[in-house]
């Protein structure tokens, strides 16, 4: 099978993506698969070759010169079953067909269900959630206000836009600071990695904060944090039949698990790494453990995700009470690590991944996309004020 990875694009998270992507990359194409790269870069532009399959590529120097040779593909939307590429020169057109689709995008323009809709426009299997799964869980205010609806417990929040910022930043300070309590985390609603996210323990610090947050996004969320902290996740696999991964605990040292502990010191925890500040299984007792695994079962049927997610909790080591956090759709580099410790390989992982990509395309093969209608011939031109007509 020829699987396109697609990484890079229009975001903060933008590096994490290409970590990913050249993990997946490297992992199909031990399986045996036909693999083509498919590199979009910070400004957009589509870039294809074999030569970006090499994490190695996009440490060089002056990086934006040497892609210049893989740019000005277009995507062929003329053409369905496959996602093609086409690039047209004098001399040496090139054209890559992909059967399947392998999506590794973190963040906006890409894990958010723009991509997905391309591959659902152009019929083609494509590994993960689907459009509106990949949009929700985005979005970390809608997966919270899931979360209320159905009883979910999670921490309390308010969440407002930039433009309710700009007409009324002294209620929204004290909405905030009347309704919730110290210490606050401030978070830009739709972006990953802990970028842009801050701890903040008094009023001073808090205005800043969104501040901050409003530079990554339009919309910000503020909501309570957890004093006697622990910082846990499950991941979770499957269309209808789920598997959930033992359940890992993470340390941190700002605070909150920031940008810097997640893929820079001592390696990377998020890349499975830095293993003294990750401790699988968590240090919880039995039941706890189900009840989460069950509860991130739940979640990730709710919001109809499929083939792979990451659901985040927050638990009280005090009161032991947990609260559903964040769910990542495409977790950074698949969490292979916490899948390894759970009994299933990288090469395993993916495979099953690529199988249920498949499952699921074919599913939706089976639905009716048409519907025999008379309603153009019954159209009145003169009533609908069509001109010309």
């Amino acid at each position: 099978m020829r699987v396109g990875v697609f990484f890079g694009s229009r975001t903060p998270e933008h590096d994490v993506s290409i970590i990913t992507g050249q993990l997946i990359i490297s992992g199909l194409k031990e399986l045996g698969h036909e693999v083509v790269p498919v590199y979009i870069g910070k400004t957009g532009i589509w870039h294809a070759g074999e030569e970006l399959g090499s994490l190695e590529f996009f440490k060089q120097p002056d990086i934006d010169s040497k892609l210049k040779k893989f740019e000005g593909f277009n995507l062929d939307m003329s053409q369905l079953n496959k996602v093609v590429l086409k690039k047209q020169t004098i001399f040496n057109p090139k054209v890559y067909e992909i059967d399947l689709a392998f999506p590794t995008f973190q963040g906006q323009n890409g894990e958010d269900g723009t991509i997905q809709g391309i591959f659902e426009l152009l019929n083609v299997p494509y590994v993960g959630c689907d459009v509106t799964s990949s949009a929700i869980t985005m979005d970390k205010v809608l997966t919270k206000l899931i979360y209320e609806r159905f009883n979910i417990p999670t921490t309390n929040f308010i969440h407002f836009f930039v433009r309710d910022w700009k007409k009324r930043k002294n209620e929204i300070v004290n909405e905030i600071t009347s309704n919730l309590t110290y210490p606050l985390f401030v978070k830009p609603a739709r972006l990953g990695s802990s970028i842009g996210i801050a701890r903040v323990d008094n009023d001073k610090d808090l205005e800043f904060a969104i501040e901050v947050a409003l530079h990554y996004d339009t919309k910000v969320l503020v909501e309570e944090g957890v004093k006697d902290l622990m910082d846990i996740t499950v991941a979770v696999m499957g269309n209808d039949d789920l598997t959930t991964s033992l359940i890992q605990e993470s340390a941190y040292t700002e605070g909150f698990f920031s940008y810097e502990d997640k893929y820079i010191k001592e390696g990377g925890a998020q890349l499975g790494n830095a293993e003294k500040k990750i401790i699988i299984p968590a240090r919880l007792d039995e039941k706890t453990t189900k009840d989460i695994q069950e509860v991130a079962k739940e979640i990730y049927k709710l919001i109809g995700c499929s083939g792979i997610a990451r659901v985040d909790f927050l638990y009280d080591k005090t009161f032991k009470k947990y609260y559903a956090n964040e769910v990542n759709t495409l977790p950074g580099t698949l969490y292979h690590h916490l899948w390894k410790e759970s009994g299933i390989s990288l090469t395993e992982l993916l495979s099953k991944l690529l199988e249920l990509a498949e499952e699921k395309h074919m599913q939706k093969q089976k639905l009716n996309y048409t519907f025999e209608s008379e309603i153009l011939k019954k159209a009145n031109s003169q009533k609908l004020a069509l001109k010309g007509n």
